[in-house]
């Protein structure tokens, strides 16, 4: 039996060739890559995140101190940190992260004095190492988020 030319391409019309199913295959895997990367959330981006949070602490502590006139004191301790002073359960004390670090001095006192004495903490974090971010104030402006060096 004989088939003619058009019959046999108005078959492979409707069907695909292994190339350009490989080739969707391949488009579909650049694409799950590329969603998992940005979903995933790196450990400069959680040091980051916890270093602003400290910052956004240390004001509310701050404005605690001066609303309530009794000085805050905010220390390491281990598994997290602790605001001596300040009322309490009104501030967390922990990481958000269990691989953060505090590097140097360890003491902050916030207030009650609208003026405090220039101050500053080093945070790390053990998933990121030789990278630190320092949160620090002049003791007038808030405390802000900068890059330090890791041997400052």
């Amino acid at each position: 039996m004989r088939t003619s030319a058009a019959g046999n391409s108005a078959r492979r019309a409707g069907a695909f060739t292994l190339i350009e199913l490989l080739v969707v295959v391949a488009i579909i895997a650049i694409a799950v890559a590329g969603v998992s990367f940005a979903l995933r959330d790196s450990g400069a981006t959680q040091l980051e995140r916890e270093a602003q949070r400290l910052a956004a602490l240390f004001e509310a502590a701050r404005a605690q101190s001066r609303a309530s006139g009794v000085p805050v004191r905010w220390r390491v301790v281990e598994g997290g940190f602790r605001f001596d002073g300040a009322q309490p359960g009104t501030l967390p004390e922990q990481w958000l992260s269990p691989a953060t670090q505090v590097n140097g001095n360890a003491l902050v006192v916030l207030g009650p004095e609208p003026i405090i004495g220039p101050q500053q903490v080093l945070v790390a974090s053990s998933a990121v190492p030789g990278r630190q971010l320092r949160i620090a104030t002049d003791g007038l402006k808030p405390f802000r988020v900068s890059a330090a060096d890791a041997g400052s």
